[in-house]
C-alpha cells in the first residue's frame, strides 16, 4: 500500500485562534523587556516562525543574539498568558470545523500518516490542541524549537514519519502565505484553508486546491488527492 503524509499546520489550519495568540506574544515581550513588539504583522520577519521572530526583535533591539535561557524564560509566560487567555476567553480558541474529526479519522486511517508541523514553538501549540481536544498521542508534532525556517519544521516531521514506515508522498495542508511559499520552495503537494471563505488570498499565491473546512471528510480526501506543488504568483 502506498501511504500518504499528511502534515497539517496548526494556527488558523486546525485552531483558530483570531490573533490573540499573536497579542499574547507581543504582551509577552513587553512585559518580559519593557519594550514595545515591533509589529504582529509576521510577513515582516524573514521567517515565520517564533523562533525566527523572537530572535529578530532581540537582534533589532539588542544588538545581540538571543540565549537558549532567554528562550524557555519566555515560552513559560507566554504559556503561561495563553493558558489564562484560554480560561477567560475560551470562544476565542476554536477549531476550526471538522479538525478533530479529519484528525481522528485520518489516524485510523491505514493509507496515512499524520503530522503537525506549526511555526509555533511546542508548548503553547499543545496548550491549543488539547484545548480544542485534537487527540495528540498517536501525532507526530514539531513546532519551531530549534528551527528558524519552516522548511526545517516540515523535513523533521517527515524524517521522524519516515523512521518507523515508509510514506510515498507528502502533502502539507495550511492557511497563510507563508505556507504556499514554503511548500513552493520545497516542491511539496499542497493544501490550502480558509475558514472565512475567501479563497482568492491563497489562490492567487498560486494554490490551486483550496477548501474552507474539514466537515466533509470526502472532500477533504478529494483535495488530498488533487494537492499539487503551489505554482507562481498571479500578477
Amino acid at each position: 500500500m502506498k501511504k500518504t503524509l499528511v502534515i497539517f499546520d496548526l494556527d488558523g489550519t486546525l485552531v483558530y485562534c483570531n490573533k490573540i495568540d499573536s497579542e499574547c506574544f507581543a504582551r509577552t515581550y513587553h512585559y518580559i523587556y519593557g519594550k514595545p513588539f515591533p509589529t504582529i504583522d509576521w510577513t515582516k520577519y524573514p521567517h515565520v516562525t517564533d523562533t525566527a521572530i523572537f530572535g529578530t526583535v532581540i537582534q533589532d533591539q539588542f544588538e545581540r543574539d538571543v540565549t537558549a535561557q532567554e528562550i524557555i524564560e519566555f515560552q513559560h509566560e507566554f504559556v503561561a498568558m495563553i493558558e489564562e487567555k484560554r480560561k477567560l476567553e475560551p470562544h476565542e480558541f476554536m477549531e476550526v470545523p471538522g479538525a478533530k474529526q479529519v484528525v481522528e479519522k485520518l489516524l485510523e486511517d491505514e493509507r496515512f500518516e499524520v503530522g503537525v508541523g506549526t511555526g509555533g514553538w511546542y508548548r503553547p501549540a499543545m496548550v491549543k490542541l488539547r484545548h480544542v481536544d485534537i487527540p495528540t498521542d498517536l501525532l507526530v508534532i514539531v513546532g519551531a524549537d530549534g528551527h528558524e525556517k519552516r522548511e526545517g519544521i516540515i523535513g523533521q516531521v517527515m524524517q521522524t514519519v519516515a523512521a518507523r514506515t515508509v510514506f510515498h508522498r507528502t502533502v502539507y495542508v495550511g492557511d497563510a502565505i507563508w505556507d504556499v511559499n514554503t511548500t513552493r520552495r520545497m516542491g511539496m503537494d499542497f493544501v490550502g484553508v480558509r475558514r472565512s471563505g475567501d479563497f482568492e488570498v491563497l489562490q492567487r499565491e498560486g494554490t490551486s486546491v483550496v477548501i474552507q473546512d474539514y466537515l466533509d471528510f470526502g472532500e477533504f480526501l478529494r483535495a488530498v488527492d488533487a494537492a499539487v506543488p503551489p505554482g507562481f504568483p498571479v500578477k
